[in-house]
């Protein structure tokens, strides 16, 4: 007796008990359309397979075995609802003979959404006493998944979301499987890897049109010359590829992490990231943090805690630090997968057959603790992202709101396609806004490669620090709703520090800030911008330590300067005691300097008043500029 059994291996039990339905009293002529259509099956012709069991019920309308096959294969199909009909048919024409598939109903109940149905069925399985001990797992993990599954639906009973996934149309997708997507920071370019004939695998881009995607390409460069390969990601900024390759000899073991970078002659041949990432094991699903620090990504190698566990390196200045395991909080015994981390650089998504889910790979979301530095306890992102089927890697654009990923749903132009939709409030990542530039030299203007940081002003912490490109380019992405400090510090230059408001910035707005910096010479000023006191007071407000310490560590690299900490005021109130609140306030500077280490004798310091306008008073706006701190080398 043949049947279709979908992702589980049943024990097939004969009862004794009496039954309407007898297998060899069917119609000789249905039989024989019968095994045509498992003929169809077997070669992967579901279509005529689905025809040919119709037809065989057409001879024999009692004929069960038809239904139950008919209704195996629509849920290979994921159609599920076909699914269900048909069980439910063969269900009601023999209930005795029925019994052993109810696991089989319950999966495809559960396919569609039915959990409650689904764990009634799977109980309804459970009861038979006389199962084996691998099909009682079987079904007892099952019911789990259903349990979890009702759980969860009822602790979101108030949500409206709307799960509807479109498919990025036939410029992306073709007859072939496609997964991995990944895309830069603005979604202009969009790569994912395409499986071809045999095992071989291409990587594919396409660009951003008013009308979505441009018909998609092979990457150009060395990348696609060898047919092994797999997952792949380009960093936010488009400037870096990093994935998943087998070049044999030239690796540590089977699939090892590749890189190669843009430019203007393409996509330079790829580099092995090394030792301290790659071993003889299995590594893939690479994901780069939005300032490239950091890389995480799976492996199997020896030491972790299940079947595939996921790892981080950090960028030093001598490649790649050692992989550290993200810990039992992120990996099972099962398997985790395809990590990537929003734009926010807080928010990390990833797949799991570990932890509790639906019953096949489910997709998790994990939020990172800034004081910790630990990734917080996983959540299932719940039904209908994840299914009873098996889930691929998510990638959500910068947006915070849309989602990719693969999915082989029945409008597929063939397996898997790549996919969008909206992701449900509860499990988005921050909104994020972008900020770019060029560090230059403030008299030649020649762009200066440097290393750009960024401090949280409310909690005075060092958010992020990226390093510029030759030309001088940076491109950061940033949560909104916080302001920051920008500081650039360069061997033979001044420090650059601004405070930037950037809460007060939209969020997915692209945000300039081109950054100066004046060389270490005589004479050079350098005005404190973040310098800031109590209103008509010399006591300084913490928002200016961040810059003032800037301002102590170049006293300290640079040991044979001497600097004058000059003091101004706008005009409004008498001038005497403007000059004096200025000398005050230029003294209360440098206090904060000598009770950092700096030698008093290195330091001066003068009030100037009203005097030195650099603005109109008649403004808020040029007042706020006239009321300023400034610091000039007055000896070398």
């Amino acid at each position: 007796m043949k049947r279709i059994i979908s992702s589980l291996v049943l024990l097939i039990i004969v009862f004794s008990a009496k039954a309407q339905y007898d297998p060899e009293k069917v119609n000789k002529k249905a039989k024989d359309v019968y095994e045509q259509a498992w003929d169809s099956y077997r070669n992967g012709d579901l279509k005529q397979s689905i025809a040919l069991f119709q037809k065989a019920i057409s001879l024999d309308a009692n004929y069960v075995d038809a239904y139950l096959d008919l209704a195996g294969v629509y849920g290979d199909m994921k159609d599920y609802e076909k699914s269900i009909m048909n069980f439910e048919i063969a269900r009601a024409k023999d209930t005795t003979y029925f019994k052993p598939f109810y696991v089989l109903y319950s999966i495809n109940l559960a396919g569609a959404g039915r959990f409650n149905d689904a764990l009634n069925a799977v109980n309804k399985y459970l009861e038979n006493p006389k199962l084996g001990q691998n099909a009682t797992a079987s079904a007892t993990q099952r019911k789990r998944s259903y349990e979890f599954a009702i759980d969860f639906a009822a602790k979101h009973a108030a949500d409206n979301y709307v799960f509807k996934p479109e498919n990025l149309g036939d410029s992306i997708n073709s007859d072939q499987p496609e997964y991995y997507p990944s895309m830069t920071i603005n979604d202009s370019i969009l790569v994912y890897t395409r499986r071809g004939a045999n095992v071989r695998e291409d990587f594919f881009e396409s660009n951003k049109t008013s009308n979505g995607y441009s018909r998609s390409k092979l990457m150009g460069g060395d990348l696609n010359d060898d047919p092994f390969k797999g997952a792949l990601h380009i960093s936010q900024d488009g400037e870096w590829l990093i994935f998943a390759a087998d070049y044999g000899q030239r690796g540590f073991g089977s699939y090892d992490l590749y890189i190669s970078y843009w430019t203007p002659q393409g996509w330079s041949v790829p580099e092995n990231l090394g030792s301290n990432v790659n071993t003889e094991a299995w590594e893939s699903s690479p994901c780069l943090s939005p300032d490239k620090k950091a890389l995480y990504f799976s492996s199997t190698r020896y030491g972790g805690y299940g079947q595939g566990d996921i790892y981080v390196t950090y960028k030093t200045g001598r490649g790649w630090s050692p992989a550290v395991n993200l810990g039992p909080e992120i990996n099972t015994r099962g398997g985790e997968l395809a990590p990537f981390v929003h734009a926010d650089g807080e928010t990390m998504y990833f797949t799991s057959d570990g932890h509790v889910g639906y019953g096949g790979t489910d997709i998790y979301m994990s939020k990172l603790n800034r004081v910790t530095g630990k990734w917080g306890t996983p959540i299932n992102l719940g039904y209908p992202i994840n299914t009873i089927e098996n889930e691929g890697s998510l990638f959500v654009a910068a947006d915070g709101l849309t989602a990719y990923y693969a999915s082989d749903r029945a409008d597929s132009r063939g397996s898997l396609d790549l996919y969008k939709f909206e992701l449900r409030k509860d499990i988005r990542p921050a909104r994020t806004l972008y900020v770019q530039g060029y560090v230059y030299d403030a008299k030649t203007k020649k762009g200066l490669p440097s290393s750009v940081e960024l401090i949280d002003n409310s909690t005075n912490t060092v958010r992020t620090k990226v390093q510029t490109d030759e030309t001088g380019f940076y491109f950061i992405t940033l949560p909104t709703g916080t302001d920051y400090t920008f500081t650039v510090n360069r061997q033979g230059y001044l420090f650059y520090s601004k405070l930037y408001e950037l809460s007060k910035e939209q969020a997915d707005s692209t945000y300039k800030n081109d950054i100066p910096l004046q060389p270490i010479e005589l004479n050079a000023t350098v005005r404190l911008k973040n310098i800031q006191f109590e209103s008509n007071s010399v006591k300084l407000l913490s928002i200016s330590l961040v810059e003032l310490d800037k301002l102590v560590q170049l006293m300290q690299e640079n040991p044979q300067i001497k600097i004058q900490i000059s003091g101004y005021t706008d005009n409004v109130g008498a001038p005497a005691d403007n000059l004096k609140l200025s000398q005050n306030r230029a003294k209360a500077v440098t206090d904060y300097l000598v009770s950092k280490g700096v030698d008093v004798k290195r330091l001066s310091w003068k009030g100037f008043g009203e005097t030195k306008p650099v603005a109109d008073n008649k403004t808020e706006q040029g007042r706020a500029l006239n009321r300023r701190t400034e610091f000039t080398i007055v000896g070398m």
